[in-house]
């Protein structure tokens, strides 16, 4: 039970909570201005790794400096899939009435692709560097400065993206769009812009995820699915298209997994994972925070 309590474990939780709510929140993102299942989201979580592992490997470039190259490629990347994939599909009034499904399979088109393109390139062996490792105490708790790091940078960037939904036009913008489409329409805003940004938007959120991730973590072509499902069950959690809920989900989940194999072992990892899946969405499948279409 002191173990429990330590803050060794709180340290931990907090870290693996900051990353899960900024992954989970860029796909909350995408589904809730458009409904469609991004699928392929850790696949991009890898891609911003592999980008500021290179970076480090080859240029001994930083990862805090090639996170933002990670970022604005992922976010093209998103924007180009927008253009070519899904734009098509938005527009059609028969292709619209299943977006859900069929986004499914063009993202798992998408995620086998960058999958496999990796592990072409790249080879499927884990890889990994090191970067402020030394390690920092605080209180009885021990972490290393990396992880400091992502804590710090993941949490910012949530609440600023947060702040940003909240309180800028734009932002504004996003959030009515999520809440009701044609009330949104109605009052003016243009969907296609807002559809566009939000794809850039939760892209690089993903990538910048990746980023701070190959900090802590070593890199592989198929690192990405358990961050796929963690940000599905976040998202569940927190309720689909409640952006705020996903970054609660977010700690909520990083809570139930770190004190959950603490309790028992790390075998037990998936098994609470998606036992918490499956317990949500018999339970209370508008998710804890609300309805599917709340934005807060």
């Amino acid at each position: 039970m002191d173990s429990l309590l330590s803050g060794q474990l709180l340290v931990a939780t907090l870290v693996v909570g900051a990353l899960y709510a900024l992954v989970a929140l860029g796909l909350n993102l995408i589904y809730g201005t458009m409904r469609l299942l991004n699928i392929a989201h850790g696949d991009l979580v890898m891609l911003g790794a592999y980008v500021s592992y290179w970076g480090f490997s080859l240029a001994s470039v930083s990862p805090l400096v090639s996170m933002f190259v990670a970022m604005a490629l992922s976010a093209l990347l998103g924007m180009a899939i927008y253009v070519v994939l899904v734009r098509r599909a938005l527009h059609s009034t028969a292709l619209v009435a299943r977006i859900e499904a069929n986004s499914l399979l063009i993202f798992f088109g998408v995620s086998v692709i960058l999958q496999n393109t990796a592990a072409l390139l790249f080879t499927a062996n884990p890889r990994a560097y090191a970067y402020l490792d030394q390690v920092i105490r605080i209180g009885d708790a021990a972490i290393s400065a990396n992880r400091l790091v992502v804590l710090v940078v993941a949490l910012v960037v949530c609440v600023a993206a947060i702040l940003y939904l909240r309180l800028s036009m734009t932002g504004l913008a996003i959030r009515a769009l999520i809440q009701e489409r044609d009330a949104a329409r109605l009052a003016g805003i243009e969907p296609e812009r807002i559809h566009l940004l939000s794809f850039a938007l939760g892209f690089a959120m993903a990538a910048l995820a990746g980023s701070l991730i190959s900090m802590i973590q070593q890199v592989s072509p198929f690192m990405g699915f358990p961050f796929t499902i963690a940000a599905f069950v976040i998202i569940i959690l927190g309720g689909l298209g409640n952006l705020m809920g996903s970054l609660i989900g977010g700690f909520l989940l990083a809570a139930i997994e770190t004190y959950g194999v603490a309790l028992t072992s790390a075998s037990f990892r998936s098994i609470l994972i998606y036992g918490v899946f499956i317990a949500v969405l018999v339970w209370r499948p508008q998710g804890l925070f609300g309805g599917a279409r709340v934005a807060r």
